[in-house]
């Protein structure tokens, strides 16, 4: 599968800017959206559909998870990747319960996140 379009939730401008870079170097990526917070998120997942969102759990307004419930309830084909610095394993199998397709630890697995896209052909 080809990974086009692709949206970063972080309030760490650090993380998002850090992603932004590395993921416009991976070929076939043709647009990179990002929000700081889940009201921002929550608008902008409602005028478009990424192929793979990258959510953080914690976030100003609110969280990651409510984030998560939403893509998978209105975009089901959207692959969603948590990015978190909380990988308690509570807080991750919610979220594989909920329909995350990936859970990394920022700190140890951020480089994870980018495999994916290597491995998407």
């Amino acid at each position: 599968m080809e990974y086009r379009k692709v949206f970063i939730v972080d309030d760490s401008q650090i993380i998002r800017d850090r992603l932004i870079a590395r993921l416009k170097d991976i070929p076939g990526i043709k647009s990179i959206g990002s929000a700081s917070n889940v009201t921002t998120a929550f608008i902008a997942l409602s005028n478009e559909t990424p192929d793979v969102a990258i959510v953080d759990l914690q976030l100003p307004d609110g969280c990651g998870i409510d984030i998560l419930a939403s893509i998978k309830k209105n975009h089901a084909g959207t692959i969603v990747i948590m990015l978190t610095n909380y990988p308690y394993a509570l807080i991750k199998s919610r979220c594989i319960e909920l329909g995350a397709d990936y859970f990394f630890d920022k700190s140890n697995e951020f480089e994870n996140v980018f495999k994916i896209f290597s491995t998407s052909d």
